[in-house]
């Protein structure tokens, strides 16, 4: 039986005398590395400040006719601290302004927990945040990142945000008929409800918009409550992904619902891919974010 080790010395002796073969080998190495080389600076250094605008149309005939046309700017996974900073925020809060948004909603994960924020990172988020403008309201959940930060709540509130923690707020437009918008505290770490959506005052709105962080969450609940739009965060939509493959590196809370949208029953899921990233500043395949939506009766 030959060992490896001659095996070894064979196609080493073999690839001595075939200076061809020894050339071709060493430029496919040179190759490989070069891609890889590409690839991380493209997913350090390129592709994190690239920032994708998703569109969607939501039409249905349960929104009051005074909410066609409505637009809804939704954001998340801002991750503030790993290298995401006031300058790549203002820019953020920009783009979301420039589409003159009547409801925006943040779906968690405001600084990253691994960063210590000082007096300064908060003032300068509070800045950024408050200069958002919107027509009928600014919304916010909590994110696992945001549970033990005691600054985050004082945030939302200097920058005009409501946090919406297992409650919600009823959204009027020139008529009398709202629609409503719930928020989900955080299931990671909080004590999610939605036990709420059963009282009368709420049932007898037709159209409701729950906020959460992870979607996974969304089969505690979505066959026992009329839904009609989830939005949600966490997944990051993969943060490195290749096409036609599950990603890698799902966190918990997003490995069942981590593309960008679903429909479940009767009930729409869309899921933010995140303007930051977390525990590693790399994306590949996977734009930073934001989503805007359009109601339409038709």
């Amino acid at each position: 039986m030959v060992s490896r080790y001659e095996k070894n010395e064979q196609l080493r002796k073999k690839v001595k005398k075939n200076p061809k073969k020894k050339k071709f080998l060493m430029k496919l190495l040179l190759f490989i590395l070069t891609i890889i080389v590409i690839t991380i600076i493209w997913g350090m250094f390129v592709e994190v400040n690239i920032l994708k605008i998703n569109e969607y149309s939501i039409v249905t005939n349960k929104i009051p006719d005074s909410f066609n046309g409505v637009k809804i700017v939704h954001f998340s996974d801002i991750h503030y601290g790993t290298r995401y900073n006031d300058k790549r925020l203002n820019k953020l809060v920009d783009r979301i302004n420039s589409y003159n948004p009547d409801i925006v909603v943040f779906t968690g994960d405001l600084i990253d927990n691994n960063y210590n924020a000082s007096k300064e990172d908060i003032e300068l988020i509070t800045l950024c945040l408050s200069k958002i403008e919107s027509k009928l309201g600014k919304y916010a959940i909590v994110g696992n990142h945001d549970f033990y930060n005691d600054s985050y709540e004082n945030i939302l509130y200097n920058s005009e945000f409501m946090l919406l923690k297992n409650n919600y707020d009823t959204i009027y437009n020139e008529t009398n008929n709202p629609i409503l918008i719930y928020g989900i505290d955080n299931i990671t770490y909080g004590d999610p409800r939605v036990d709420i959506l059963d009282r009368d005052s709420v049932s007898n709105i037709d159209y409701k918009i729950v906020l959460m962080h992870e979607p996974d969450y969304l089969d505690e609940f979505v066959n026992d409550y009329n839904i009609d739009l989830v939005l949600a965060g966490h997944s990051h939509n993969g943060q490195v992904r290749f096409p036609k493959i599950k990603p890698f590196f799902l966190p918990e809370g997003a490995k069942k619902y981590y593309d960008s949208n679903y429909k479940v029953n009767d009930t729409l899921l869309y899921v933010s891919g995140g303007v930051g990233s977390s525990i590693y500043d790399f994306r590949l395949f996977s734009y930073p974010s934001i989503n805007v939506y359009r109601l339409r009766t038709s």
